[in-house]
């Protein structure tokens, strides 16, 4: 048999995809899956565009389409991008697979074996899993509360020549927090002037909760990068369906002409047929009162796993409070294994994702991440009681050991 690439042989599976075969399974409630909940789709708004749809369009929604994506798509998203403040009328704007296959464009387009890529510490285990396969050395800066630590960054900067800082400002997954307007500005100006590419994912963007975390989610690319190359991506998977498979990147002409080249030999165009529905969700108006729907549940869904975590969860625990999307990062002691609780938790019916998963290292596993979105609402304050009787039951079994 031949042997396998190098590239292949740094892929690992994902904890995630693995524990999603468990989330199938009747009996266990799943806090695993960061995805939204089936019941929340707009299938009937859906249902209605296709239904109008003029002949020809549905015609050319069967139809191979540019690289670049579909056309009137790219119109009417460049100005939803220009609302927000990006630049896009300096940067070109591309279709893609997912915004993870924005991510792995990014890859092939940047680093050979060796390269050294900058994450958060913790990180998007889909982030981590496309630098690993292109071999990069990857270095995790740890999170704050409000974003990067700024001063770890500035010491590894001295230390490393970066070719790549990978950032969630926005309702970070796995984290749930969300970056300073401060923090961000900060970090804007420790990179000016340096050669790296500051790359901005922004699935979340439009997942919050309130007025006041609207007004923190400016993306730092509309800011005042003047002097640093920077490559921003969205998605419609949480503010549409994953289904769609569709994402997008804004990037300086120089980068995105390379990129257009590269997803040429990747998959030649994104699926036309979801761009003629996403185009039309939006230039309908269908967007905006769906964001208001999902927006509205996600926060009801976030506020129960918050009130079942205070009424279940030991003292011991920490946890973060988010302002929009999908999760709850929280924090074990630093002597217990969220493997360990893991496993008594599935073993009782509840499933989440361990803290090591999204270390670039693969090593500090005293947190682990639960997502409020997937689940029915009447499920998580039973699935958070299981979880806290697992973690009660390790904290007495280390008493014990140590008495």
């Amino acid at each position: 048999m031949p042997y396998f690439s190098n590239t292949v042989n740094h892929i690992r599976s994902s904890e995630i995809r693995d524990l999603m075969k468990l989330a199938t399974r009747p009996d266990v409630i799943s806090f695993a899956g960061g995805m939204p909940n089936n019941h929340l789709f707009p299938v009937k708004e859906v249902d209605e565009i296709l239904q109008n749809l003029p002949l020809d369009k549905k015609e050319t929604a069967f139809q191979y389409g540019p690289t670049s994506g579909y056309p009137p798509l790219l119109a009417t998203l460049k100005e939803y991008l220009r609302k927000k403040g990006l630049p896009v009328d300096t940067h070109k704007l591309m279709i893609t697979t997912g915004s993870l296959q924005a991510i792995n464009i990014l890859g092939m387009e940047f680093i050979d074996p060796g390269d050294v890529v900058f994450t958060e510490n913790p990180s998007f285990i889909g982030g981590l899993a496309v630098f690993k396969a292109f071999q990069a050395e990857l270095v995790g800066i740890p999170l704050q509360s409000d974003g990067l630590n700024l001063d770890i960054l500035k010491e590894k900067l001295e230390q490393y020549n970066p070719k790549i800082l990978y950032i969630i400002p926005n309702f970070h997954n796995p984290a749930g927090i969300i970056y300073s307007i401060e923090k961000r500005k900060k970090l804007i100006d420790l990179l000016k002037g340096r050669d790296i590419i500051l790359l901005e994912d922004d699935a979340y963007n439009e997942l919050y909760f309130s007025k006041e975390a609207q007004a923190e989610t400016k993306p730092l690319m509309s800011m005042d990068t003047k002097g640093i190359e920077m490559v921003y991506t969205g998605s419609f998977s949480k503010i549409l369906g994953p289904g769609l498979r569709l994402g997008w990147m804004l990037a300086s002409p120089e980068i995105y002409d390379k990129a257009e080249i590269i997803k040429q030999g990747i998959d030649a165009c994104s699926p036309n047929y979801t761009q003629v529905i996403a185009n039309e969700f939006m230039r309908q108006g269908y967007m905006d009162r769906y964001l208001d729907k999902i927006r509205k549940e996600y926060a009801e869904r976030s506020r129960l796993m918050l009130d079942a975590l205070q009424e279940y969860m030991p003292e011991e625990i920490k946890w973060s409070h988010p302002k929009g999307g999908f999760y709850i990062w929280v924090e074990l002691p630093e002597d217990m294994d969220s493997t360990d609780v893991l496993k008594e938790s599935i073993e009782k019916g509840a499933v989440f994702v361990t803290g090591k998963t999204f270390d670039p290292e693969n090593k500090q596993n005293n947190f682990f991440r639960l997502s409020y979105s997937n689940m029915d609402k009447n499920q998580i304050a039973p699935g958070i009681e299981i979880i806290a009787s697992a973690i009660k039951n390790n904290i007495q079994k280390q008493k014990t050991v140590l008495q």
